[in-house]
């Protein structure tokens, strides 16, 4: 169980690089779709940071939040592609 965490925590850190690297796009986007692209490319490792936490240490709900968090995040990127398009609610 503690090798297993180890590990995981280690793919976590490796998970943290890949949000830097979202943020400096979110930050640098040229255009408001490459912000919102940043911004949904974050929400997904978000929701595999969460998953594969619950997994290391046996709780079921990170799991849970992850998949609301999932669903949330599905709804808040159709809304901002909605916005962007030019679309009314």
């Amino acid at each position: 169980m503690i090798a297993m965490a180890t590990e995981c925590l280690v793919v976590l850190f490796a998970l943290l690089l890949c949000v830097i690297m979202a943020i400096i796009r979110v930050i640098k986007g040229p255009t408001a779709p490459d912000r919102a692209v940043g911004l949904d490319t974050i929400n997904t490792i978000v929701i595999v940071s969460m998953v594969i936490f619950g997994a290391a240490f046996n709780e079921v709900i990170y799991i849970d939040v992850a998949i609301v968090y999932a669903l949330l995040s599905y709804i808040s990127t159709l809304f901002i592609a909605k916005y962007l398009e030019g679309g009314k609610f």
